[in-house]
């Protein structure tokens, strides 16, 4: 079957996202919409142009378009915007349920506040009733534990409009993990369930670290865990999760190709895995994308798809009853019987 008659049949499947950053998932559409209200930008004068901006020599460079991308969210209302947008795109990909990130750090300078922001997302959110999205805080390591502690303050004012959980995103070359035990320790105290990207743009190291000192939930990527196998095996023992996003890691050069993805030694290994799209429309994917990939490229068969899909809503922040009734109703779902054999692949 060809890759793009996978995707489609993985489009019309029941889905979960757990990894999934706000500010990356704009519709181009609204983003444009950003671009025009703002304007001054000669690099972007164009759609093709919007699109071309999203290509990058490396993690690095990412993260540049990243802080490029942001600086087009200046009011309050550009949040209810995205966040209306970005829920109306999930549905139409049948995403039932959805872990966002978003990164209020990064509007410092631009003198909002993060109450505030909160707010005005679950505004835009709630727009919406076809699909239940719950918020992740990134602490963004690149301003330091101090800051990370403040916003994590300001968070748990507004922990009540669904702010499940906290993680730390950003450089994580150049901010390891430990510095932010203190931070963690505390958001464990305060209710939130806890995540950390590692193992992206640093090594197994930072993937300990984050077990180690953040005693993390989840870890976000962990892509490079298996420079370490004596890590890959701890995960296992553990049963600690990696939200994996392989096709965020080939476009920004962690891995060299969607082949050399180690997903599917991951999975083989028996490591809890979800799967996730990161930052979909800077990166030209989408979760329907990733199975298809999985599929085409890892060699991945249906009823593995259907176990990843079911895994992630058991790495879920949900409640307890809450899955089991995701779960049930995602494996009464007519997509996944229709095929003759039960190995067959999509």
């Amino acid at each position: 079957m060809k890759l793009e008659l996978k995707q489609a049949r993985f489009a019309r499947l029941p889905k979960v996202e757990l990894h999934l950053h706000l500010e990356g998932a704009i519709p181009h559409a609204a983003l444009w919409h950003l671009v025009q209200k703002y304007g001054g930008d000669a690099l972007v004068s164009s759609k093709k142009m919007l699109r071309r901006r999203f290509e990058y020599r490396d993690f690095p460079h990412f993260i540049e378009t990243w802080v490029w991308k942001n600086q087009l969210l200046r009011e309050y209302e550009d949040f209810t915007f995205i966040a209306e947008a970005l829920a109306r795109d999930l549905v139409s990909q049948n995403i039932r349920y959805a872990e966002a990130f978003y990164s209020p750090p990064d509007f410092i300078r631009q003198g909002l506040e993060t109450q505030r922001i909160t707010e005005a997302i679950r505004q835009g959110l709630e727009a919406v009733e076809e699909i239940e999205i719950t918020l992740v805080a990134d602490l963004v390591r690149d301003f330091g534990p101090a800051r990370a502690a403040v916003t994590l303050a300001e968070v748990s004012e507004v922990k009540q409009l669904g702010v499940v959980g906290v993680g730390i995103g950003g450089s994580e070359q150049d901010f390891p993990p430990e510095a932010f035990e203190q931070v963690f320790a505390q958001a464990r105290q305060l209710g939130f369930r806890t995540s950390a990207h590692a193992g992206e743009a640093a090594g197994p190291e930072s993937i300990w670290g984050a077990i180690r000192s953040l005693k993390v939930d989840r870890i976000g990527h962990g892509t490079r865990a298996e420079e370490d196998p004596r890590l890959v095996e701890y995960l296992v023992e553990q049963e600690i999760p990696l939200e994996m996003c392989p096709l965020s890691n080939v476009r920004t050069g962690v891995v060299e190709s969607y082949e050399k993805h180690p997903v599917r030694r991951y999975f083989e290994r028996g490591v809890a895995l979800s799967i996730n799209t990161d930052d979909p429309k800077m990166f030209g994917t989408s979760l329907a994308q990733e199975y298809a990939l999985l599929v085409e490229k890892q060699g991945f068969t249906l009823d593995e798809i259907r176990e990843l899909v079911l895994g992630s809503i058991e790495m879920s922040w949900m409640s307890e009853d809450r899955k089991r009734q995701m779960t049930e109703a995602f494996r009464a779902d007519p997509g996944w019987s229709a095929r003759s054999g039960g190995q067959q692949t999509a």
